[in-house]
Formats: structure tokens, sequence, C-alpha cells
């Protein structure tokens, strides 16, 4: 879950087919198309790809120095990418039997990658990656049945920021963090909307990105994608997300119909940034960038309804993945290098929390006392959540990208009152099938 590269909605539309929702990130990327197996010196070349910008691959090559110096005579060549682009240029690179050695894999196409046997099995590998510093739930992200095919490159989780300048100023208190229903957030987002004279409303998020609709699905006693790769989200569930938003929107609380023209601009962009809301759903590894963009005084809650329902509905998730190729020529070095990646302190104290907080709870704690007091905020969040009795996050399940393209059309129809809920609920959950097969 990382912010997307500010673009219009109709923009967006036109490409959620490709990029999906979630996953983008500007960055002065290059293209990659293959490179040759051995190093100039005659050792060993790894392959490693990602999507990214440049501050964050110049932290990422931080960390590889550090690996290189402990490895002599392995050398790791890197390339990233605009996330847009990337998904079809690692299918590409597949295609021609030229895989990348290790690379960032999308949560939304990490099924697809295993079920076509393109993707190590870790679990045939146990003694190489040492994943006993994860929660059983940071191990099940690259689970498949009961095969483990990558590490999460970070973990994240989603989760509610509120502008205390805000509150401060007009006068309203911010509800309980850990108790609040998606109630309280409305009477909540209708206060400062009116003590503000509209000048700021009260909350804004987008119902059509699938982390937070996937969330309020499990509050429900749901699971928006089941364990064998279904919807397993009801008809009457996404009615009601539909209905809650459209409900804040009517009370005023939430802007009108058409007032959000992007979506996902980086912190810098974001309606938060420029003081025209007071609260906004975020992933919590950009906690530190949102609140530098909005003035520093951020408060960092969880999800609304996380006591109210049968379930609780937030999970601990990551970005991406690290994944090695089946076909990888060197799959000894890239299993040496996905360890490094999960177990080393240093890497993690050279990469921060740009991927998100390390998987291995024993690094994060290890490299806490170093990071800004931002970083620590999410970190403590993460850590939190871990210790906590969690649903699992299935692996989203091939069609994903078709899924997140038809939510996105699906709620604009919504919001400009062209489809009820219900109309919408029913024409997604067909959509819905239909991309999956099921």
């Amino acid at each position: 879950m990382i912010e997307q590269p500010l673009r219009s909605r109709r923009d967006m539309l036109r490409m959620a087919g490709l990029a999906g929702l979630g996953l983008g990130l500007a960055a002065c990327g290059r293209g990659f198309g293959g490179g040759g197996d051995e190093s100039d010196g005659g050792g060993v070349q790894l392959n490693m790809v990602w999507w990214g910008a440049a501050d964050r691959a110049q932290k990422t090559q931080a960390a590889l120095d550090i690996f290189q110096r402990q490895n002599p005579g392995v050398t790791v060549k890197t390339e990233y990418q605009d996330s847009g682009p990337y998904k079809d240029k690692l299918a590409t690179r597949f295609a021609a039997g030229d895989p990348p050695d290790v690379m960032a894999m999308r949560m939304d196409s990490l099924r697809e990658y295993a079920d076509r046997g393109a993707l190590l099995d870790l679990g045939q590998h146990a003694g190489a990656v040492d994943l006993s510093g994860l929660s059983d739930n940071a191990k099940a992200l690259a689970a498949v049945g009961e095969k483990t095919y990558g590490v999460p490159a970070g973990l994240n989780a989603i989760g509610f920021v509120v502008n205390k300048t805000m509150t401060e100023k007009y006068g309203v208190k911010i509800p309980d963090g850990d108790t609040w229903s998606w109630d309280d957030l409305a009477a909540f987002a209708r206060d400062i909307t009116k003590a503000s004279g509209r000048k700021v409303y009260g909350t804004a998020f987008e119902p059509a990105t699938l982390a937070n609709i996937i969330v309020y699905t499990r509050q429900r006693g749901e699971d928006f994608y089941t364990e064998d790769g279904a919807l397993g989200i009801s008809e009457a569930t996404v009615v009601a997300w539909f209905e809650l938003v459209e409900k804040m929107r009517a009370e005023g609380g939430f802007p009108p119909a058409g007032f959000v023209e992007t979506v996902g601009g980086s912190p810098e962009q974001s309606y938060l940034a420029k003081g025209s809301i007071a609260s906004q759903i975020i992933p919590t590894n950009n906690f530190l960038g949102y609140n530098k963009a909005a003035g520093g005084n951020l408060a960092l809650l969880r999800i609304p309804g996380e006591t109210q329902g049968p379930r609780r509905g937030q999970s601990v998730d990551c970005p991406h993945l690290w994944s090695v190729a089946a076909q990888s020529k060197h799959r000894d070095e890239a299993l040496k290098l996905l360890n490094f990646l999960v177990n080393d302190v240093e890497a993690a104290k050279a990469t921060g929390t740009t991927r998100g907080v390390p998987p291995s709870t024993k690094v994060a704690d290890e490299i806490k006392p170093a990071l800004s007091p931002d970083d620590q905020v999410a970190t403590e969040y993460l850590g939190a959540l871990q210790k906590e009795t969690l649903p699992r996050s299935f692996t989203y399940p091939p069609g994903s990208s078709k899924i997140a393209s038809s939510l996105l059309s699906i709620a604009t129809e919504v919001e400009f009152k062209r489809q009820t809920a219900q109309q919408a609920a029913k024409a997604f959950l067909d959509a819905g099938r239909k991309a999956l097969g099921k």
C-alpha cells in the first residue's frame, strides 16, 4: 500500500486495469530488460528489480552495498521502474525466459505467478532464509496453500490520521482511536465541517481502495477474498459500504461529489496537506511523509469499527514481497540476499521504513531507537497490532486488478448518483465474479 502518483480520476479509470490500485509511486525509474549472469570480475551477478522512486533506490543500494561487502564475488544489478509499467515489464521478462533473480512481487500478482510455478517455494529452503522473527500473520502474507513464495519487504497497515491542528482550532474532540465506531467518525466529521463553516471537511477517504473495503468487510464477519481465491464479500456489505460513505457525504462530513479530483497523490499533494480535510486513511509506512506535509501535528488512530463488529477488520499487510524466480541460475545467492534483507540489522537501518516496518520483530525492535519520532509512531502501531489476534490477509487471486478497476468505476457512479448503492453492489459482484471466473 504505497501512495500513488497524482492523476485525475479519468486517468485512473483508464489506467486501473494496468496498474491496479494502492501500488503506485512516482519515480524517475528505469526500464528493466535483463542482463548477464556474471559480474565484471567473474563472480556471480544477481539481477534484482522493483518499483519505486529514486530516494528508495538510494536507500536500497545502501543496504545492498553492505551485502556485497559481506559476500565478495557477489554483485547485485538493481533496476527500478515506475509502478504502472512494472507489472507488464515483469511479465515480459518471464515470458522471454529471462526472469530477474530477486524481484518485488505485487500482492495482486503473487498467486498468478505461484500457480504457474514461476516462483521458488521458500518452504523447500527453510535453512536458507530465517523467518523465525516473523509473526504468523507476516509469514502468511506470501503463503499459497502450504507453500511460501516470498518474504514481506516490510510491514504496514492502514490507519486513520487526524490533524490535531484542525481539531484544536475548531474545538472538536478527537474520538478514542482504539474504540471508535464508524458512527463516531461520522459525528466527528460533521462537527469539523460545521465548526469550520465548511472551510474544512471532517474526513475523506477513497471508498474504491481495496485495502479500505477489505477491512470493513472483515469487520462484518466476511472475507473480501476467500482462502480459495473467490469473492467472499456479500451484496449487503457492498451496499452498506457505499451507503456509509454517501450518508457522511449527505450530512456534510464528507466532501461533495467531485470535490476530490485526484486519487492517491503524494503526501505533499494530498487534501490533508492542503488543509481541505481534517482526517483520512493512509498506509502507515507513509505516516512520516503525511505528518511532515500536514504540518507535523497528526494523530495516528486505528480504523473505526474495530470493537463493534463480530470480529476485527485490521490486519498486518505489506507493500510488496521479495520473491525469487524458480528459474534463477543463482538460487543459493538469491536466498542469501533474501535472508540478508529480512534479518540484517544494518540493512534495516540503511533502508529505514521506506517499505514499512521490518518484517522481523527482532530487527524492528533493534532499529527502533534510531528511527525518527514519526517512524517510531508507525513502528509502535504495527508492533501493537502484531501482538493481537487479527484475521489473516489472504493472497489476492488472479483477476484482482480487474476487480480494483471495476470498484473504482462503480464507486464513481454511486458518488454522482448515477447508480444506487444496491445497483452498484450487484454490478460490482457480477463484475468481480466474472473477473475471477467464479
